[in-house]
């Protein structure tokens, strides 16, 4: 704790199994004074521990053997998180904006094409929130998962395609380019 308050880290990774006071309570004692985002890494891989984890304060928890991308693309998330920028749910700005034919509106969770009221899954919503919070820059895969689902993704993150080519079909094809290997783009 005296070198958390020494350093005060962007963010902290904490392992869970600690000698002397375990991570979790470290975890509290962080939560006690300081809002930095905190991931606790673990080979506990029970759901119970998982939710102890996070219910105590974390912002995220990871699961050994450590993926590198994958953890450094979850402390960018935290980073951003912390930072106030969009994620899942949430966006940039709070009045209906138009592109095109296509109008988003964030507060009232709604989108419609040409004034017709588009039927929008929850996951499509916050994705085309997404999209329009970044026009013009290429959201990857891992990204687009970070801000669609608040739990870890231990999936396949090809989901996203699934998702994004029913959104295209809604939205307009022409709307979401896909940037080979590299992930998708929106155009206005």
């Amino acid at each position: 704790m005296s070198r958390f308050r020494e350093l005060r880290p962007d963010v902290a990774v904490v392992d869970v199994v600690l000698p002397g006071l375990d991570g979790v309570g470290l975890l509290q004692r962080i939560r006690a004074e300081s809002r930095t985002p905190v991931l606790l890494i673990s080979a506990r891989t029970d759901p119970v521990d998982v939710v102890l984890g996070l219910e105590a304060g974390a912002d995220d928890y990871v699961t050994k053997p450590l993926d590198v991308p994958l953890l450094v693309a979850r402390l960018r998330c935290a980073l951003r998180r912390a930072a106030g920028c969009t994620t899942a749910g949430t966006s940039p700005w709070t009045s209906a904006t138009e592109f095109d034919d296509l109008r988003i509106d964030p507060a009232g969770l709604t989108v419609r094409r040409s004034g017709r009221l588009l039927d929008l899954t929850p996951t499509e919503l916050k994705l085309v929130l997404a999209f329009a919070a970044r026009p013009a820059v290429v959201l990857s895969r891992t990204a687009l998962l970070e801000q669609l689902w608040d739990a870890p993704w231990s999936g396949d993150n090809r989901i996203v395609d699934v998702h994004v080519q029913r959104l295209r079909h809604k939205i307009g094809r022409e709307r979401i380019v896909t940037v080979r290997g590299f992930g998708y783009r929106f155009d206005p």
